[in-house]
């Protein structure tokens, strides 16, 4: 049976404990190296290349989206599977863009699930939870119904905080971006819905099913 090497990055240790528990024992698959530090990755793909790099992909420093950016452009022989607590439609859609990710799957993966997007994406082909194609879907529906209001995908994700009741700081921290910049968003964002409360926003939001 041909061995599949792996790599895995996730900045909470636990989550690449219970990844290597899931993955203990499996002839065909050999972890090579796991870290919580994403900005060492590319350094040791150098060093180590593999076949899969599996990532989480909201982490700070350098997020999954950058980093599979980065590495495809680097090593793209190297298959992507990114890894996240839900599946963003937005997000994925932008990494398959982006860095031609192989895959993407959701936090809660049992074994079985695990091993066979590995299995499938090392023979060459692409996995997505089934959830993550739901949300992908979702996604592309928000998109066109928001062509007309020019909202892009940013200010829906801020649009779905603002709904959550989060501050800026909340935001910004979510986001990774500075408050200044989640300021600048909301202006355009009231801007582009023509409201002047976050009251008003919300019902836009509810009323072009920009939040679930």
């Amino acid at each position: 049976m041909k061995k599949i090497t792996l790599a895995i990055v996730d900045d909470h240790q636990i989550v690449i404990d219970g990844l290597l528990s899931l993955l203990k024992g499996h002839p065909s698959i050999v972890v090579s190296y796991t870290t919580t530090d994403p900005v060492s990755v590319p350094k040791k793909l150098r060093e180590e290349p593999v076949n899969i790099l599996l990532t989480d992909v909201m982490m700070p420093g350098l997020n999954g989206a950058e980093l599979a950016k980065a590495v495809k452009k680097e090593f793209p022989e190297i298959k992507i599977l990114a890894l996240s607590m839900s599946g963003q439609g937005d997000i994925v859609n932008a990494m398959i863009e982006d860095a031609d990710i192989a895959g993407y799957v959701l936090k809660n993966i049992g074994q079985q699930e695990l091993l066979k997007a590995l299995e499938k994406i090392a023979a060459g082909g692409i996995y997505f939870s089934e959830e993550v194609l739901q949300e992908m879907t979702r996604a592309s529906v928000r998109k066109k119904e928001n062509e007309v209001t020019h909202l892009t995908e940013r200010e829906i994700e801020i649009i779905q905080l603002i709904e959550k009741e989060y501050s800026n700081k909340q935001i910004a921290e979510t986001l990774f971006i500075s408050e200044r910049t989640v300021e600048t968003h909301r202006k355009n964002i009231f801007r582009k819905t023509q409201t002047s409360g976050v009251i008003g926003l919300i019902k836009y939001a509810y009323e072009h099913k920009l939040v679930n």
